[in-house]
Formats: C-alpha cells, sequence, structure tokens
C-alpha cells in the first residue's frame, strides 16, 4: 500500500530524492526546505531546489525557520503522515518532529554510518583518503546522525573522484537505496541495526578558509584536500596577493630540500610546489577573475607568471 510520505530537504542532492518519490507509487503529501535565501548579482531571494520541485508538482511547501513554534508541530501533525523523509534539509529536528509521523522520521546520509556523522561525509571521506563510501538510511533520533541504520548501498572512491563526482555518484544511487528501504517498511521487514559510536567522525561543515594549501604539510594530504574541495570551497594558495584557485593536482614521490611552497619546476605538466614531504603538481588552476585552466594553457598566455623559486604563501 503507498504510503503518505513528507519530505524535508533543501539542496540539489536533496531535490533529486525528492523526484524520484514523486515519480513512485507513494503519495509525497507536503515539502518542508529551508526558507527562500538571497542569491546571486542582485541578492534577490531564491526558493531552494527542493521547494522548486514541490512547486512543480503542486505540492504543498512549508518552511518554518525552525520547529520551536509549537504551531509548525502541530501544522506537522496534522498532515497525518505514514513516514517523514529527510535529506540534507539542514535543520537538527526536535524529538516532538521526529514522533509525528506514524513511522518516524527516516533520514537519507551520504556515507557509510557511523564512519562519518555530519554535515560534510562527502568531502571529508575524500579528504581522509577513505577508499569506499555509500548512503546510508537511518531512522532518525534525536542526535546527530546517530539513529538505527536500516540499509546501506556501497561504492568505491576512485583517485580521479573529486567532491563534485562523489556528490553526483551518490545522488544517484541515493533514490534506489530509499526506495527499497521503504519497501521493506511496507512489507514489515526492516531490521535496524546499532551503530557502534566507537567508530564515528565527525565530518565538520567546509569553511573556506581551510581550503587555503598548508605547504608545510605532505603533498599526499593536500593533493587529497585539492580533490575534496572541488568544487566547493576549492583549494587554493597565494602567489602575492594574488589567490590562485587550484583544482586539479597530484603528488609526487620527489624529494626536495626547498622551503615548503618554493616553486621546484614549471613546466607544461605543471607546477611542482615542495611540500613538507613530496612534492605537489599544480595542474589546472584558476586566476582571479579567469576561467579554470590547465597549467599548459596559463603558461602559454603568461608565461612568466610562474617560476621556479618563487615562493606560494599559506597564510592569508
Amino acid at each position: 500500500m503507498p504510503l503518505k510520505i513528507v519530505f524535508a530537504g533543501t539542496p540539489d542532492f536533496a531535490a533529486l530524492h525528492l523526484s524520484s518519490l514523486i515519480d513512485s507509487e507513494h503519495e509525497v503529501i507536503a515539502v518542508y526546505s529551508q526558507p527562500d535565501r538571497p542569491a546571486g548579482r542582485g541578492k534577490k531571494l531564491q526558493p531552494s531546489p527542493v521547494k522548486q520541485v514541490a512547486l512543480e508538482h503542486n505540492i504543498d511547501v512549508y518552511q518554518p525557520v525552525n520547529f520551536k513554534d509549537p504551531a509548525d508541530v502541530a501544522q506537522l501533525e496534522a498532515l497525518n503522515a505514514d513516514v517523514m523523509i529527510v535529506v540534507a534539509y539542514g535543520l537538527l529536528l526536535p524529538q516532538s518532529v521526529l514522533d509525528a509521523p506514524k513511522h518516524g522520521c527516516l533520514n537519507v546520509h551520504a556515507s557509510l554510518l557511523p564512519r562519518w556523522r555530519g554535515a560534510a561525509p562527502i568531502q571529508r571521506c575524500i579528504e581522509a583518503g577513505d577508499k569506499m563510501t555509500g548512503i546510508t538510511i537511518m531512522q532518525m533520533d534525536a542526535g546527530l546522525d546517530t539513529g538505527d541504520m536500516l540499509h546501506k548501498i556501497t561504492t568505491g572512491i576512485t583517485l580521479d573522484d573529486t567532491g563534485g563526482s562523489l556528490h553526483d555518484r551518490l545522488a544517484a544511487i541515493g533514490p534506489q537505496s530509499l526506495l527499497a528501504t521503504l519497501a521493506q517498511l511496507e512489507a514489515g521487514e526492516l531490521q535496524p541495526e546499532k551503530q557502534n559510536d566507537a567508530q564515528a567522525n565527525y565530518a565538520h561543515k567546509l569553511k573556506k578558509e581551510e581550503a587555503l594549501l598548508d605547504w608545510s604539510q605532505n603533498a599526499d594530504d593536500l593533493a587529497l584536500r585539492v580533490r575534496a574541495f572541488n568544487p566547493f570551497p576549492v583549494a587554493f594558495t597565494l602567489l602575492g596577493n594574488d589567490r590562485i584557485r587550484v583544482l586539479k593536482a597530484t603528488a609526487l614521490e620527489k624529494v626536495t630540500q626547498l622551503q615548503p611552497g618554493t616553486i621546484a619546476q614549471v613546466s607544461a605538466d605543471g607546477i611542482e610546489v615542495a611540500c613538507a614531504e613530496g612534492v605537489l603538481r599544480l595542474e589546472q588552476i584558476q586566476l582571479a577573475g579567469k576561467k579554470a585552466m590547465m597549467v599548459a594553457d596559463v603558461i602559454n598566455g603568461q608565461p612568466n607568471l610562474f617560476q621556479a623559486n618563487y615562493v606560494l604563501a599559506s597564510e592569508l
């Protein structure tokens, strides 16, 4: 029997899951999303991707700032939903909300719990050098990503994966995991599994300042950060007062006596920068006001911009 679903989410990742539910046998009776935010040059209020999908399908949208007002909780209870699906909503839900639907709230989490809990599991797993990740469907409780696990689907992390490519792959496999979980819920076949808290790490929210490459670290770690932070917040370095964004880089097992941050070599293959251990070869960069380009194209246009022994800064 089809389920009556309330959906709560905000970004594109969530919108893809909402679209999948709309196309399924189930009935999405209402959508919750973050309040409209200013965006673009004109800073006009823009609806979230989830709200846009909901409006396209004539589904009622609710946008409480939080659920501290009892009226907002009462409104949710009045919907009489079978289950609430939460995907990157952006609010920590109180127990009153978790208890409102008949089967509570299920969360689609973009990692293999309990490995990465928190706001940025996709980027943090790449940054940590993990070889595997996936989607976990979880029964939500009052903690932060601490609820019982209901369903998992895995995917490997390749050496070419970035935060963007992994996001897109997880967004593609998440809906099938969600629908499989709902089928188990309908059939009464869910088998909740407790999380092992000892295996949990916190995936801190991404901050732009941590994208500044610290050349006193080793090249392998910096290469992982470049991949993890592409396309947001994008790793960067400083040449004088100029900020240079780094979108692709490779760690080289070279030994150098140069001070970390010193350019060791410039060629069509890239800009090789000394690190505490090894050398990081910058291969795709973006200069201020320019589009992202391979280093070979940059030095063709500005052959004297980067020279050996120039020093890239690690502090703003």
